[in-house]
């Protein structure tokens, strides 16, 4: 068996090889590189470590047994309710007499437990770092194609001890996860970090996850889905995407339609619990369900972005339309566009982008579970005070506003200095709107105001802030008939600028005025040669 004094056998270093230590896990590495290992992501696996372990303590629960986390002095308590009814089951079982508690600790194999997937473990480390830290597991299996990525988990699973959790496997992904889309044979956990789009192994993924299994992916083309490159993000996911402030929130909610898109084929939906931008990538963690009656509501789910290429004002339509009469729910063909041919602020055009997914982006109550159990026991995780501040700004954030505006895009828009974004939230706050920060930009706003109301409040900033310089070229921003200076397209030239350009055209020092002299005028572009810098003639 498994205890906390157990020592992994020692493995012998192969020439070149070096031990990478992270979490509880210690990792044998080649050093030729042959494997892959980025250590900036270990705030990724620890935030996966994080969240399966919550998970692992919600679907334990539900099958009678009781994880047991090392450095938790007692049991997370998220609120009175989960109290009083833990006490109640302890008092029933003290006088019915029934069987003890069953317990689940780390590392050890469980029979009832969580069966998890890694597709692309390169080094494993991430299934190691899952065997060593995250209770009540019935097994993990660690795969790669790589046939020396595979030597190596198998070789890693050794040295740390892990072998009667931990398998290794050399298949392709793809094919590993269509072979398992049956009901007894799905994971209960699938993990999927590849290098690059995750997009040519979604479809099996949502197919070999169980009922309310949890469906972890990485996507790290940001490129791709931030803008750059619309045409590709649409083959690749199903949407396009469009360049914008609000691009790291829209990669998410464009991955999330990707997933509910491809789980609908099969009758199944998904359900957010945590998705985050971070760094160069973005990470999403869903609940697959399965439901025709709730399949029918991915359509009012779904939404295209009108986003003005002038201002950067945006408006969402959703793609279909869901109504309720008392027990009856009707689904209808949604109406539009909400904007017309051109933008009512500024007169641009709009661009077109998605679909994206509408709704929330978390579960609150679940998200709050982690970040109470990492706050708990904050020694577990290298990075757990950084997950602490994701997390909180998480919980904070507006769960039915979609996408952000930045304060400092606005401010570019008008041409002024930058409102406090204290004062401008203020603002918003004292109009009767709600308003929040978000995770993925440090000057975001996300708020239910419509645009007219945050160039409202722009006009008065600049009424009492002088813009940086009196343009005289550009748009004009039309709010309630009154008219501020607006250039999105980069401004315009003062007066003074341009009258100093024409007084200096001409003047060039040492003016040729012979054009013979110009066929031996030295070029820039080629240095000295043999000592001859002139230009030969044809």
């Amino acid at each position: 068996g498994y205890s906390p004094s157990y020592t992994a056998p020692t493995t012998g270093l192969l020439p070149g090889e070096t031990v990478v230590r992270e979490g509880k896990a210690a990792i044998l590495f080649p050093s030729a590189n042959e494997v892959f290992y980025n250590p900036v992501q270990e705030f990724n696996r620890d935030l996966t470590c994080a969240v399966v372990t919550e998970f692992a303590r919600e679907q334990m629960a539900r099958r009678g047994v009781t994880v047991v986390v090392p450095g938790e002095k007692e049991r997370v308590v998220v609120n009175l309710a989960d109290e009083k009814k833990e006490e109640t089951e302890m008092q029933t079982g003290e006088k019915g007499g029934e069987e003890p508690v069953v317990t689940s600790s780390v590392g050890e194999h469980c029979k009832n437990g969580l069966r998890v997937l890694e597709g692309l473990a390169a080094s494993g480390l991430r299934s190691v770092r899952f065997a060593l830290e995250v209770p009540g597991l019935r097994s993990v299996t660690a795969n790669d194609f790589s046939a020396k990525a595979a030597a190596l988990i198998a070789r890693n699973a050794q040295h740390n001890g892990v072998t009667h959790l931990l398998q290794a496997s050399q298949r392709d992904a793809s094919m590993l996860m269509y072979e398992m889309r049956g009901k007894k044979d799905r994971y209960d956990v699938i993990d999927l970090d590849p290098y690059g789009s995750p997009a040519p192994f979604l479809d099996a993924a949502v197919q070999a996850v169980g009922e309310g299994g949890l469906l972890c992916v990485t996507c790290t083309d940001m490129a791709v889905m931030a803008g750059n490159s619309g045409e590709t993000c649409y083959s690749k996911y199903g949407s396009v995407s469009i360049k914008a402030k609000y691009c790291h929130e829209m990669a998410l909610r464009i991955i999330l339609h990707s997933l509910d898109q491809r789980a609908g084929v099969y009758q199944r939906y998904i359900h957010p619990l945590l998705c985050v931008s971070v760094d160069f990538y973005i990470r999403v963690f869903v609940r697959v369900h399965t439901g025709q009656a709730m399949v029918k509501n991915s359509a009012s789910k779904q939404a295209l972005v009108y986003n003005c290429v002038g201002c950067g004002s945006f408006h969402l339509q959703r793609l279909g339309k869901r109504t309720t009469q008392g027990k009856h729910i009707k689904y209808s063909a949604a109406t539009g566009p909400p904007v017309g041919a051109e933008c009512e602020h500024c007169g641009h055009r709009h661009q077109l982008g998605g679909p994206i997914w509408g709704e929330a982006l978390h579960d609150v109550s679940f998200v709050q579970k982690v970040l109470s159990a990492v706050s708990g026991n904050p020694s577990r995780f290298g990075t757990a005070r950084r997950i602490e501040g994701m997390l909180s700004m998480v919980t904070e954030e507006l769960e039915d506003v979609p996408l952000y505006y930045t304060v400092d895009n606005l401010s570019s828009t008008v041409h002024c200095s930058t409102p406090p974004l204290l004062q401008f939230r203020s603002a918003l706050l004292h109009a009767g709107h709600r308003v929040s920060l978000s995770h993925a930009c440090k000057n975001a706003l996300k708020t239910d105001a419509p645009p007219r109301v945050l160039w409202d409040v722009m006009r008065c900033w600049v009424r009492h802030n002088a813009p940086w310089e009196p343009f005289q070229y550009g748009m004009k921003l039309k709010v309630q008939n009154n008219l501020v200076p607006l250039s999105p397209s980069g401004g315009g030239i003062s007066s003074d600028l341009e009258d100093r350009r024409k007084q200096g055209q001409n003047k060039r020092k040492n003016q040729i005025t012979d054009t013979t002299q110009l066929k031996s005028f030295p070029c820039k572009r080629f240095r000295k040669v043999q000592g001859n810098t002139s230009l030969n003639t044809p």
